[in-house]
């Protein structure tokens, strides 16, 4: 296939474009560049797959940029998006342009051109659930946002619906909980967590630190995804997660354990506004209808290897990092 992938050199798409490409597959990303790229990715797969790598920079915005792309591709895969909730409650129109006006222009040159779109969303999308409780999202859950960034992400979930139901796009579209693993920017929990430790400074944790989430390595999420994208079924959604339900505090004392900390040591800072409880995924469909289930089920195992990921990754990260701090700090972070 010739896959058109949007943001493809972020955290997500960049890690779904090198196991495409490693899968036999053409690829063409287009992507904004912005701060959180990884360019240097996508141009060493360039470099290793000449001819079936090709980086366009641009925007989901552009129509003629996204026309002329679709039109020669198969399939687009869909994960161009604002994503960080603390820059969605400074700048939502931000994200109301490139999430939901993007997506539709995307859905647009998908129709034009009979091309199959799968466009990766959040399980954000469904606000949050309760501490303690068996309880979990399902395909079937009533959206409930909480941020401008989950509100952005649903409101293009029912674009895409209406443009499979209604406009005949062959589509389907994936909701995900918590993505970890190398290539991700140093503004979440993770990589923030990381790089505090490897420039000697404590973590900083968000109001109690109670807020759960059900964390998925990049990997298991990617293969999910195509799963979706090569056997789905058309009009469909499917949840993707990996049932490996940890805190914030527990996230972080692992992180501190494993880098040879104690594992208290970090600070609680002032949480941010309408911080999501716990998030919770059911992904018995996925399972029942194309056989698929996680594989990297060792979260500490895998967390070991992300943290040594950064630490001989310091040339990609440090120039972002300082630039995320300074940000954040101004926004008391």
């Amino acid at each position: 296939m010739h896959l058109l992938v949007t943001g493809g050199a972020g955290f997500i798409g960049s890690n779904f474009t090198s196991m495409a490409l490693r899968k036999g597959e053409r690829v063409t990303v287009l992507d904004a560049l912005t701060y959180a790229s990884g360019k240097e990715f996508i141009d060493a797969e360039t470099k290793s797959f000449p001819g079936r790598c090709n980086l366009v920079e641009g925007s989901i915005l552009d129509r003629d940029v996204v026309f002329d792309l679709a039109k020669e591709a198969d399939a687009i895969v869909h994960f161009a998006a604002e994503s960080h909730n603390d820059n969605s409650l400074r700048d939502p129109m931000l994200f109301v342009r490139t999430n939901v006006e993007g997506t539709a222009n995307l859905l647009e040159a998908a129709r034009e051109w009979g091309v199959r779109f799968h466009h990766v969303s959040t399980d954000e999308v469904y606000g949050d659930l309760p501490l303690g409780t068996p309880e979990k999202f399902s395909e079937t859950s009533p959206y409930r946002p909480s941020s401008p960034y989950s509100a952005s992400k649903a409101s293009a979930d029912h674009l895409v619906r209406a443009w499979s139901r209604s406009l005949g796009v062959q589509a389907t579209i994936s909701n995900c909980s918590n993505n970890f693993g190398p290539r991700q920017h140093v503004e979440k929990l993770i990589p923030r967590t990381i790089t505090e430790r490897l420039q000697g400074r404590r973590p900083r944790v968000y109001g109690t630190g109670r807020n759960v989430r059900d964390w998925i390595h990049v990997d298991d999420h990617n293969d999910a995804l195509w799963q979706v994208l090569t056997r789905g079924r058309i009009g469909e959604t499917y949840l993707i997660g990996a049932s490996q339900e940890y805190s914030n505090l527990e996230v972080v004392r692992a992180i501190n354990s494993l880098m040879g900390y104690e594992e208290e040591d970090f600070d609680l800072v002032a949480d941010r506004p309408g911080h999501d409880l716990r998030y919770a995924i059911d992904w018995t469909k996925l399972k029942d209808e194309l056989g698929w289930q996680p594989s990297r089920t060792d979260f500490r195992e895998d967390l070991a290897a992300t943290i040594d990921w950064y630490k001989e990754n310091r040339a990609w990260w440090e120039p972002k990092k300082a630039a995320t701090e300074a940000r954040l700090s101004k926004w008391g972070l």
